[in-house]
């Protein structure tokens, strides 16, 4: 039975129209959860993508005060009307749209922070669309973490059990040396500490911490950050009390079956995410943790040339609701 009881949901954001994201939330009828998720989109999107891949779908309209009780039938879905004002085509940028989708990923966000969601799961968004549109986007994890005022926003991605955090999230090369502070670090490294041992009852996580430079800086051979900044604020933590080791040379470490870490801390976007999705792309899950709630979301991205052909797999954003179900338990 649906009971609009507070925290008991958790709010869908299918991301980019043009994209897999209506394609994908379809696949989340018929599940023993079904009743407890909510997709903030237009109704009409997902009725004709539905239609236009053989596919049967009833929508029961969700609303903050939704109080009535219903027995979910057979391919229904909760959803939380977004009406789009602009046309929607497969694999078709429309920037009129994107307004749209930021106002879903903000009712999604103050749900959350309301108790009206548990949590959050967000499907992709096409960054440069949101931009054309004249809005300021970097990604997911800035935006959220900038409407709720949380400080040190850290981007995790989990493929079974192998995580991979970040230093620096969606920024350029070129700026990454600059950001790698002692007091980022630290803050960093505390995030996920805590969260670590909040979600995932770990006591004492055990955080390999990679270094900037090839081989961690040779010894001050290749750079110059390992010796002046991760090693300092490293010992500084475990004098604290913390689980960690490195800096480690990022070539080899992920590979080190001795190790034993319950995460990897990479330096920058593309020092730890390609061996990640290497290792569980379509199944990974990304989380963002130091926010007031979870969100997790899907770790690919929209896949415009798929959009309505069937082809599009489902498996991440299943994968991010259930990880997200576990977490807010």
């Amino acid at each position: 039975m649906i009971q609009n009881k507070k925290g008991q949901f958790i709010a869908i954001t299918p991301g980019e129209p043009a994209g897999i994201g209506p394609d994908i939330c379809l696949d989340l009828m018929n599940r023993d959860w079904t009743h407890n998720v909510v997709i903030l989109s237009d109704p009409k999107i997902l009725r004709q993508r539905a239609k236009k891949l053989g596919r049967d779908i009833n929508i029961i309209e969700w609303s903050p005060d939704f109080t009535e009780s219903k027995k979910i039938q057979n391919n229904t879905l909760l959803v939380w009307p977004h009406l789009f004002s602009s046309s929607v085509s497969c694999g078709e940028l429309n920037p009129k749209n994107s307004p749209l989708i930021i106002e879903a990923l903000n009712n999604a966000i103050s749900g959350c922070q309301k108790n009206l969601f548990n949590s959050m799961v967000t499907g992709p968004i096409h960054k440069s669309v949101i931009n054309d549109a004249g809005i300021k986007f970097t990604g997911h994890t800035e935006y959220i973490a900038n409407k709720t005022q949380s400080i040190t926003p850290v981007m995790l991605l989990d493929a079974g059990g192998f995580r991979v955090a970040l230093v620096t999230t969606h920024i350029p090369l070129n700026m990454v040396s600059s950001m790698i502070t002692s007091d980022r670090l630290t803050n960093v490294i505390n995030v996920i500490n805590q969260d670590m041992k909040k979600y995932f009852q770990l006591q004492q996580p055990k955080i390999v911490v990679c270094g900037l430079n090839p081989h961690a800086g040779e010894n001050g051979y290749l750079g110059s950050e390992e010796k002046m900044i991760i090693e300092p604020t490293i010992k500084n933590l475990k004098k604290q009390g913390l689980n960690l080791v490195g800096p480690a040379s990022a070539d080899t470490v992920y590979i080190d079956d001795n190790i034993g870490a319950d995460v990897f801390l990479a330096m920058y976007h593309d020092q730890g995410l390609p061996v990640l999705k290497y290792k569980g792309f379509g199944n990974a899950v990304n989380i963002t943790l130091g926010l007031p709630f979870l969100r997790t979301s899907v770790d690919h991205g929209t896949a415009l040339d798929m959009a309505g052909s069937g082809k599009a797999k489902s498996d991440s954003l299943i994968s991010a609701v259930e990880l997200a179900l576990k977490m807010a338990s």
